[in-house]
């Protein structure tokens, strides 16, 4: 897959398996950056933009039923194209810090390891719905999927799917930041909040302007 860099603005993206804390680190990476005088578009998927909402209550309802895998993959794109489009592409060119809670990861986790359709394809899928454009940094918060689920409470459809099938997906994911280490750093969700925050701070500042370092 042919990806490339924004020249402004930093783009990191948080992954990780059910439960492992994305939607709290993401909020506390946003609040300690602005407390640095950074602009920060904090966002997420899919749900990023008014379509990906619509999009959103049909990927992850349970009054949606049962999706093909490729259907799944498909919607799934169509929500990060309009993300991409609409909101990261023209943040990234004013100059913004954007944090994503999900990115392409997920695809080649959820729908690649965990329907198990071909990472070829899905690699295509993504380059045409991101246009090729790559986080800065991924920051995979891993966590047994026994303990994710149990910490997500109450489960939608894609929490809602079997041990085995979550199982892939966080093997998935690690094999995703090994193969590629200088673009990911993989914090255990098992630490307390606080760590885990601390950890990504470090992770993160390299790549903020050098004055802010």
């Amino acid at each position: 897959m042919q990806t490339r860099y924004s020249d402004s603005g930093v783009f990191i993206a948080l992954e990780g398996g059910e439960g492992a804390g994305k939607s709290t680190q993401a909020k506390l990476l946003e609040r300690w950056l602005v407390g640095r005088g950074h602009d920060v578009v904090l966002t997420r998927e899919p749900g990023g933009t008014a379509v990906g909402a619509a999009l959103r209550a049909i990927l992850l309802d349970h009054d949606t039923g049962t999706l093909s895998p490729r259907t799944e993959a498909l919607v799934y794109a169509a929500d990060r194209a309009e993300h991409v489009d609409a909101l990261i592409r023209p943040a990234l060119a004013a100059g913004s810090i954007v944090v994503t809670d999900r990115y392409v990861d997920s695809t080649l986790a959820y729908q690649g390891a965990g329907r198990s359709l071909e990472a070829t394809d899905l690699e295509q899928l993504a380059q045409i719905a991101t246009g090729g454009l790559r986080a800065h940094l991924t920051v995979v918060l891993d966590i047994d999927p026994v303990d994710g689920l149990a910490r997500a409470g109450e489960h939608d459809r894609m929490e809602a799917e079997p041990l085995d099938f979550h199982q892939r997906v966080r093997e998935q994911f690690l094999a995703l930041a090994a193969a590629d280490p200088d673009g990911h750093v993989v914090v255990s969700a098992m630490d307390h909040p606080d760590a885990v925050h601390a950890t990504i701070r470090a992770a993160v500042e390299p790549l903020l302007p050098s004055g802010d370092r």
